[in-house]
């Protein structure tokens, strides 16, 4: 072993790699936020497949937005990466909200974990429940515990 050598300093190969230096190019100027990006594309390109995704740069929010489609043949779908200590604003929501593509809004911690909100325009009543739920009605219970 040659100790007289320096050691060479390991890579970084999230900088190498070709689509964060895409996404640098587009000069957003927030580095936290392309590295929030990068981390969205590489889950949804590599561990969740969606199809063509794709990033952009948003001029009027300085962001790097992406946009995919979750199923071959579904609709595409646009996704804002956010690091979770990054503000957003009822007005920067609308302009994405304003693209016409569904919205996916993705919280990026800084240990790299990713939560994903589907954001709607306007309120949509949600999915009823799936699995082996049963409704119990409250007020029946109570009357039955009064009247013992």
């Amino acid at each position: 072993i040659d100790r007289c050598t320096p050691k060479k300093q390991p890579t970084n190969w999230i900088q190498q790699h070709p689509v964060y230096q895409g996404m640098k190019s587009l000069e957003v100027g927030d580095s936290a936020q392309i590295h929030a990006a990068f981390l969205v594309y590489m889950d949804l390109s590599e561990a969740r497949h969606w199809n063509k995704v794709s990033y952009m740069k948003s001029p009027e929010l300085e962001v790097v937005l992406l946009e995919g489609r979750e199923l071959e043949g579904g609709p595409v779908q646009t996704v804002l990466p956010l690091p979770v200590h990054q503000n957003v604003n009822h007005r920067s929501l609308r302009r994405v909200l304003d693209r016409g593509f569904p919205l996916l809004l993705c919280a990026v911690g800084s240990d790299s974990t990713l939560v994903y909100q589907r954001m709607t325009d306007g309120l949509v009543t949600p999915d009823p429940p799936v699995g082996p739920f049963q409704d119990v009605d409250r007020r029946h219970q109570r009357k039955r515990r009064q009247q013992d």
